[in-house]
């Protein structure tokens, strides 16, 4: 390793203590790709409306046991709604769980970094890896961004838990490509098979 960049990453080390310096997670593509008459638009989703969750445990154990399709998410860009407003598609605002599959595509390969946004809790995966986890009862906040590796442009499978227990509500995801600007992942980028 050339001495300036050891000496970079010692530096870093030091000033960040606990921070881990990871290669960005390889996404691996859906296989066979969906043919695009096979698809439709958005993000396929279930719904289950438990008495109380708290964790994505809760949230996953309410959809196995009565989890049922709800609309399609056109995309994941739910602002922070108001209290009352219904949590995404769903049919009521709080004590919502939410199992959402379905496949993203993105339109070159590269480094991108995704990010997730949400109130209350959030696990992801895209491509076999896990992209998100903020398991807990919390405001309209990132789950925190995630560097990954998209080795071919096409589709990558998308499936997420996601829960709102009571208050306000929101689901974002953000991404950006490497040497790129963030922004929110548009509703052309998402489809599910029906």
């Amino acid at each position: 390793m050339p001495h300036a960049l050891s000496s970079v990453l010692s530096a870093l080390a030091i000033a960040l203590p606990g921070a881990v310096l990871a290669a960005p997670l390889m996404l691996s593509p859906a296989d066979p790709q969906p043919q695009a008459g096979d698809l439709s638009p958005g993000l396929a989703v279930s719904y289950a409306y438990p008495s109380d969750l708290r964790t994505l445990a809760d949230a996953s154990a309410a959809i196995e046991k009565s989890g049922r399709a709800g609309p399609p998410l056109a995309a994941l860009d739910y602002e922070d709604n108001s209290e009352g407003d219904l949590t995404l598609t769903a049919r009521t605002s709080q004590k919502v769980a939410a199992s959402i599959s379905g496949f993203i595509r993105f339109d070159a390969p590269g480094i991108y970094s995704i990010n997730l946004i949400s109130n209350d809790g959030i696990q992801a995966q895209i491509g076999g890896q896990q992209v998100a986890l903020y398991d807990d009862i919390h405001a309209c906040e990132p789950a925190g961004a995630q560097e990954v590796s998209v080795p071919q442009p096409g589709w990558y499978t998308l499936e997420a838990t996601y829960f709102q227990r009571k208050g306000t509500a929101c689901l974002i995801m953000e991404w950006q490509p490497e040497g790129g600007t963030v922004s929110v992942v548009p509703a052309t980028a998402f489809a599910h098979q029906p």
